[in-house]
């Protein structure tokens, strides 16, 4: 009986078992939050230097990491990933207004002081800024495709409405104001200035980026005290 001489495996053979292994990355049980995460974070950055489309896929899994592959086995598309990071910043402020302790028992003190964190808060979130401003230029074609966004509007805008109802109650401010449009002068107030501040600087010729923040946001909180109350 003569042995059999082993057949080596041909070249096809040996390219298709690779394709299958660079098709889909496996599941990292342990990492695989981390490396998400990673992407996500990493991919606000880059959005908010390049927009969406100067944030090129394998700028951003550089920027992470992480390899091209991570980024469409976690997110699909460039797109759908650019819809999570507007998800993400705007589920982080809303988390940060969540945590406020406002004593809503002296309604004026705590629309003070939402006022004056809405301003910090974009001051220490420009990238915010820059990825709104970006999908706006768009006409908020990502925006419309997240559910999550629709959710997380309401409880900002609830909190707006308990301050404002308590001041109703105890006398402190009109009834005729729609807490809709208190809320969203809130944030014209302070979004306008933060997002312009270096442009109208020039334009002005004034420094709108040092001690005139201080006086802005005195400024914004009387305007805003003063169009509600009695």
């Amino acid at each position: 009986m003569t042995e059999q001489t082993p057949v080596a495996p041909s070249t096809a053979s040996r390219s298709a078992r690779k394709g299958k292994r660079r098709g889909r990355p496996k599941k990292q049980p342990n990492g695989g939050i981390d490396t998400r995460e990673k992407i996500l974070a990493a991919a606000i950055k880059v959005f908010a230097a390049r927009g969406l489309s100067g944030g090129r896929v394998n700028v951003i899994s550089r920027a992470a990491r992480s390899n091209d592959r991570m980024i469409y086995y976690y997110f699909g598309s460039k797109e759908r990933l650019f819809v999570e990071v507007l998800e993400k910043v705007y589920r982080d402020m809303w988390e940060a207004e969540s945590a406020l302790a406002l004593d809503q028992a002296d309604p004026i003190e705590a629309l003070e002081k939402f006022v004056g964190f809405t301003l910090d808060y974009y001051l220490s979130h420009p990238e915010m800024l820059t990825i709104l401003n970006n999908e706006n230029l768009l006409q908020g074609k990502h925006v419309t495709k997240s559910k999550k966004l629709k959710e997380l509007s309401s409880p900002a805008l609830d909190l707006m409405e308990r301050i404002y109802r308590r001041g109703v109650e105890k006398g402190l401010f009109r009834a005729d104001v729609k807490p809709l449009e208190l809320y969203l002068s809130v944030l014209a107030l302070n979004y306008f200035y933060v997002s312009n501040r270096y442009t109208l600087s020039a334009f002005l010729g004034a420094d709108l980026t040092g001690d005139s923040l201080k006086s802005w946001r005195r400024w914004a909180v009387d305007v805003i005290v003063r169009a509600v109350r009695v």
